[in-house]
């Protein structure tokens, strides 16, 4: 099999390449690329079948591999490999994908590398990789990714209290009494959101999980205190519509 090594880390690739070399004689071919473009250049290529996919990267995160693949056969394998245990989701583990937490284990590697070659003999890739496909759709029903300096975060939505608009800047108050702060505009997340039924928008600055509403309050005008006793404004023009949604919902 020939085998990609995505990673922006040098000394990852080379660690990987090496624990490859002394574990998994199935792999008789490597690459190596730092960006996720190249990578995709180098499978495209070089007909890759194994991708080692690092997630955390600068540019691109590895979850975004297949957007570079619309309306292409997939025939290559991919593993996940990142060095944070968060993005062990129950999505990652689809019989046609696995995941390796760094630093990777080379039993672990191991088994993956054997999972790689049963189901290319299957002819089970490409269907397997349209499956992940679909459960990343149904991920962002419940969750949204953020992305963070450290790589990206996945947070559910019922953990989210509220988003708070800092100019081209949002915030995120979590239930855990954490906050990120997102490069990115509220509008983004609005939209983003906006087939969730637990979210509301009751003032411009303001986008708030209608579940961690503690009151409504009179003052200024109208206020709503959230769980962690944050004051969020309700606009004028606000108001009626809010009021009617509670008498709906509750």
């Amino acid at each position: 099999m020939k085998a990609i090594i995505i990673d922006d880390e040098p000394k990852a690739r080379k660690l990987l390449e090496t624990l490859l070399k002394e574990h998994c004689p199935e792999i008789t071919s490597f690459s190596h690329a730092e960006e996720l473009e190249i990578g995709v250049e180098i499978i495209k290529e070089k007909k890759i079948d194994l991708v080692f996919l690092d997630i955390e990267m600068p540019k691109y995160s590895g979850l975004q591999i297949l957007d570079f693949f619309e309306n292409q056969i997939i025939d290559f394998q991919i593993i996940f490999t990142t060095a944070y245990n968060q993005y062990a989701i129950d999505a990652f583990k689809l019989s046609a994908v696995d995941y390796l937490l760094k630093p990777v284990d080379y039993m672990e590697l191991k088994l993956a590398v054997q999972k790689a070659v049963s189901l290319k003999e299957q002819n089970a890739i490409t269907t397997n990789l349209k499956e992940l496909k679909e459960s990343f759709k149904k991920l962002s029903n419940t969750k949204i990714a953020l992305d963070v300096p450290r790589g990206i975060i996945f947070i559910n939505h019922e953990e989210i209290l509220y988003l708070e608009a800092d100019g081209m800047y949002t915030t995120f108050y979590l239930k855990n009494g954490n906050k990120e702060l997102i490069c990115k505009p509220l509008k983004h997340f609005v939209d983003q959101l906006k087939g969730s039924a637990i979210f509301y928008k009751p003032h411009r600055s303001y986008l708030i999980n209608i579940q961690s509403i503690k009151e409504f309050n009179k003052k200024e005008g109208g206020h709503l205190l959230m769980d962690n006793n944050k004051l969020v404004p309700i606009s004028r023009d606000k108001r009626e519509e809010f009021f009617s949604m509670i008498k709906e919902l509750f």
